[in-house]
């Protein structure tokens, strides 16, 4: 009997995943376990593995379409064999699939939603979909539903916008000149873009910059490395740039805050995102949750383990989630300064700058001035005017620098 491959719940609250790539084709051979598609949800691309081997013998759902957890989106089985009942399941059979015995496999072992349906008869409505119909003030009613049960998808609704009658019109692509060519936008490049453009319509932008003197840092480094790795632990500069963070918010939780109608939201964790490149794919901002119970070893270890997933497609929607303040590491690079945005709905965002060996002045316990060689880097912390002002992003600022330029 052929087995069912199933969109997985990849984190609560997730209720639906668009089909980012698919690993194998049609009539291609695969193995339990081998992975066989990509998906993506919240900006997380994750591989998921085929619940059992034979030949891929349908794909019931096309890369860049949206599957609601639960339904099949492809077909497992030997060379010739028919599939029984076809495609999608009905709202009706869900709740049924977990009794349905071996036959029934669910993708990393996560067993389907149920459908749930309210009064109107619309279907649950994920927090995407109601967020968008209540930003749009678009009547969902409207709206007609593609997932289970006529549940409207985030598709559905995009779709529904982009006439507001009906399907989506498709943009009309001018090409200048010959030679030019269109290149498809990817899920998290368009998940970025929706993200930042939103961001900046939110919150108002203010930036200010300080330079650290990063010679303490880099001596601990030098001196420590080599220990670290004989625990297995990578030792990186991001480690300390986040450990003077924290220090920082914990001495102006104003930083560590969220703008809501109701009143300011100060958090009680010390939840820190790191923005990770993807290459050309991207970015993606994985969080360190409770960075201020961890020792620097800790912090390593988090930042080591959360950068691995990410660039192996490997992150669970879950650690992406949750943070309260971001650092971006655009140094890396060779940039000096960056204006970063705001990961909403947090407070700030710091980006630290390349670290350059510049002459500086310093002055002795004396009071005599001289010119010496440090290995410096400009931080720029962008923050949001309606929660801080000025002075008060400068004092966090001053924590921050001074935390890093007074390592022990």
């Amino acid at each position: 009997m052929a087995t069912k491959v199933l969109a997985p719940r990849l984190g609560e609250g997730v209720n639906e995943l668009t089909i980012v790539r698919w690993l194998k084709q049609e009539g291609e051979p695969v193995k339990e376990l081998e992975p066989l598609l990509e998906v993506e949800t919240d900006k997380v691309v994750t591989e998921i593995p085929s619940p059992a081997s034979g030949t891929l013998l349908k794909r019931n759902v096309g890369e860049n379409e949206v599957a609601s957890v639960g339904t099949i989106v492809a077909w497992i089985g030997q060379p010739g064999e028919t599939i029984a009942g076809g495609g999608a399941l009905t709202a009706q059979a869900v709740p049924a699939m977990a009794n349905e015995g071996a036959a029934v496999k669910t993708v990393a072992g996560i067993k389907p939603a149920e459908a749930h349906l309210e009064g109107n008869s619309r279907g649950f409505i994920s927090p995407v979909v109601a967020k968008i119909a209540s930003e749009r003030n678009v009547d969902l009613k409207q709206v007609r539903g593609t997932g289970l049960g006529g549940r409207i998808t985030k598709k559905d609704i995009l779709e529904f916008l982009g006439t507001g009658t009906g399907p989506e019109t498709k943009p009309v692509l001018k090409i200048n000149a010959p030679g030019d060519r269109v290149v498809p936008i990817n899920v998290i490049r368009k998940s970025i873009a929706e993200r930042m453009v939103l961001s900046k319509q939110t919150s108002a932008h203010v930036l200010t910059v300080m330079e650290a003197d990063l010679s303490r840092v880099v001596a601990h480094l030098s001196a420590n490395k080599e220990a670290f790795a004989r625990d297995g632990l990578k030792l990186t500069y991001t480690a300390y740039f986040i450990s003077a963070i924290v220090a920082g918010l914990k001495a102006f939780p104003l930083a560590n805050s969220s703008w809501s109608e109701a009143g300011l939201v100060l958090h009680s964790s010390y939840n820190i995102g790191m923005a990770t490149s993807l290459g050309e794919e991207g970015l993606i901002v994985p969080v360190i949750k409770e960075a201020d119970r961890l020792s620097l070893a800790g912090i390593a270890q988090a930042v080591t383990g959360l950068a691995a997933r990410a660039r192996a497609k490997k992150l669970q929607p879950d650690e992406v989630k949750g943070g309260t303040f971001t650092l971006t590491n655009h140094g890396i690079s060779g940039s000096l300064f960056a204006m970063p945005i705001i990961n909403q709905p947090q407070c700030g965002i710091l980006g630290v700058g390349a670290i350059q060996k510049r002459p500086v002045v310093i002055t002795d316990a004396d009071g005599n001035d001289a010119i010496a060689i440090r290995p410096m880097a400009y931080l720029s912390f962008v923050f949001d005017h309606r929660i801080l002002d000025g002075a008060m992003a400068d004092l966090f600022l001053s924590r921050v620098v001074e935390s890093l330029e007074k390592w022990q």
